[in-house]
């Protein structure tokens, strides 16, 4: 994201996607829920990637 949460820490694990994003901080473990659009004007980069599942 770009601004740092306050527990000083700028990784964030998402959760779920769709019409709103919930994320959640790898640091102190918080969840923060958003609509799509402020999650996407507010991410700043990826930096890791998760694995495709193929069914």
């Amino acid at each position: 994201m770009k601004k740092p949460h306050p527990c000083k820490n700028n990784s964030w694990e998402i959760i779920r996607m769709g019409m709103d994003i919930r994320i959640k901080c790898l640091k102190c473990g918080q969840m923060v829920m958003m609509p799509r659009r402020e999650f996407e004007k507010k991410m700043k980069k990826v930096l890791t990637k998760a694995e495709e599942t193929v069914e």
